[in-house]
């Protein structure tokens, strides 16, 4: 049985035209031409939709840039323009954003008193060149906990312990 579906294969096989149909002439040069278009068409939109950025209400974007680094430059709110991958946005939020800490402290008279802080924080947007620069994205998580905790142990040690729960 196996035998006599080979020989049903090779025969179907020799009855199956080999190269398809005879193309015309210039049909050829007329697929390349298409097939080249086509790729242009393709690379001119991938280039175009890479070459700007959008930045929305409330947020503003700093620009890396491979070969010069940091352009000083702070971008605004819309549609702006970059060089595709010479050129990288970093994109902000200079809302106005909450931040809680809960710190242990000693009050004035050596009483340990446990006291929730939370603060409204927003970047300057003048400064974002430089906060990118020196303290990358996650500045409020690198800044905040520690001017937070020095600030209520501050304030807390010049209360006693009696006075803070009034």
């Amino acid at each position: 049985m196996a035998q006599q579906l080979r020989e049903a294969f090779q025969r179907l096989s020799q009855n199956i035209p080999k190269g398809g149909p005879p193309m015309p002439p210039g049909a050829g040069n007329a697929a390349a031409s298409a097939l080249t278009s086509l790729i242009g068409a393709s690379a001119l939109a991938y280039g175009t939709y890479q070459s700007i950025f959008s930045v929305d209400g409330g947020h503003r974007a700093v620009v890396f840039n491979r070969i010069v680094g940091m352009k000083n430059t702070v971008y605004g709110e819309g549609i702006n323009f970059n060089i595709p991958w010479f050129e990288r946005p970093i994109i902000y939020d200079i809302r106005t954003k909450p931040s809680s800490l809960m710190t242990l402290t000693g009050s004035k008279d050596l009483q340990m008193v446990e006291v929730g802080v939370r603060v409204l924080h927003r970047p300057d947007p003048d400064k974002l060149v430089w906060m990118y620069q020196h303290l990358g994205m996650n500045y409020d998580q690198r800044l905040l906990p520690s001017i937070m905790n020095e600030c209520a142990k501050a304030v807390v040690a010049r209360y006693n312990a009696s006075e803070l729960l009034t």
